[in-house]
């Protein structure tokens, strides 16, 4: 994926220049492994089961500036049926998608901006659906009803980094999705002789102990099902300490530093895309990938994987921490009312 900003050949060994430099200097004055403040925001979109809003290198005093996501999950019921072209099956589905703003990528043209918005939805939507990672609680009735998570995120400004932007907001708005509680049905035909009205209509039986999307496997002729409480919030989507955090390491060869600005980018010839989730504090790599024209030998890659491995943990830890303090802070103010 080519780089949005042009540069001079002397701009380029400049900035190239200083980031080789010991030690390294770049234009805001940051490390080569410091990043630009990171702002978080969860439950920003009120009609989604989940949403996060996050910004990397916004000016704090008048909020200009900075890449910054959205992200919002929203969940469908699908009919898990192969012969009805319905796409839904067994135990649920998840799809990503990513939009472009125009006002993001002004020099683009409608079909540059098409293969970019292709180009980050084919990246998140092959990690994020690994069947590694797949919630647990998305079946509603086992061979009959799903829910299908659609996680869709956009990109409204781009200052360089969307790819850890766009991980750190898809993870923040899965870690905010609650899925809605269900309640299993069954449709009976009225026995001969029984009372009350439409007795030739069937009645209809709920069973009041199943309370979610997972316990309806309990229910083995349920053939339908209701949602107990529609204001109710629902359950955490099962999972959600495993989603991944990216990390990019921007390589200027023999040096690597993270969080590059748009000019940055532009003038380096390669970048490192390391995706990792922890699982009870191990880490997992869950996608990896370069791009530039740059190469990359089998030692540099090891090391690299393991300053890779290091960073992200950092990040997956700030995040956690962040996350918990946003659900902390919602739930105090529930209870106020």
């Amino acid at each position: 994926m080519a780089s949005t900003t042009s540069l001079s050949k002397a701009e380029k060994s400049y900035i190239q220049a200083g980031l080789l430099a010991n030690p390294p200097t770049r234009g805001d004055g940051r490390s080569a492994q410091d990043f630009r403040t990171i702002s978080l925001q969860t439950s920003v979109a009120p009609l989604a089961n989940g949403s996060a809003r996050v910004s990397i290198g916004r000016d704090p005093h008048d909020g200009s500036g900075g890449t910054e996501v959205l992200a919002a999950t929203k969940l469908e019921v699908e009919s898990v049926d192969l012969g009805s072209g319905s796409g839904g099956v067994n135990g649920g589905r998840v799809m990503c998608s990513v939009t472009c703003s125009p006002a993001a990528y002004p020099h683009l043209s409608s079909a540059a901006l098409d293969d970019l918005q292709y180009d980050l939805t084919t990246i998140l939507n092959s990690t994020l659906t690994h069947p590694s990672l797949h919630p647990k609680n998305l079946t509603i009735l086992p061979g009959k009803k799903s829910w299908l998570l659609n996680l869709d995120l956009v990109v409204l400004v781009d200052s360089g980094n969307v790819f850890d932007a766009l991980f750190l907001a898809a993870r923040a708005a899965l870690w905010d999705t609650k899925v809605p509680r269900t309640r299993s049905v069954e449709y009976k035909a009225r026995k001969a002789g029984g009372g009350g009205e439409g007795g030739e209509k069937g009645d209809m039986e709920v069973d009041e102990e199943v309370v979610s999307g997972f316990d309806t496997r309990q229910i083995r002729h349920a053939t339908d099902f209701e949602l107990p409480d529609y204001w109710d919030e629902g359950e955490e989507l099962d999972g959600r300490d495993r989603w991944p955090v990216c990390v990019t390491l921007n390589l200027v060869p023999p040096a690597h530093f993270l969080d590059a600005t748009l000019e940055e980018e532009a003038a380096i010839p390669l970048r490192l895309l390391l995706m990792f989730s922890f699982d009870s504090d191990e880490p997992h790599i869950q996608g990896m990938r370069t791009m530039g024209n740059g190469e990359l030998t089998v030692p540099q890659l090891g090391e690299l994987l393991k300053e890779g491995e290091k960073y992200a943990r950092q990040i997956w830890q700030s995040l956690n921490a962040k996350l918990k303090e946003e659900e902390l802070g919602r739930i105090k103010e529930r209870n106020k009312f």
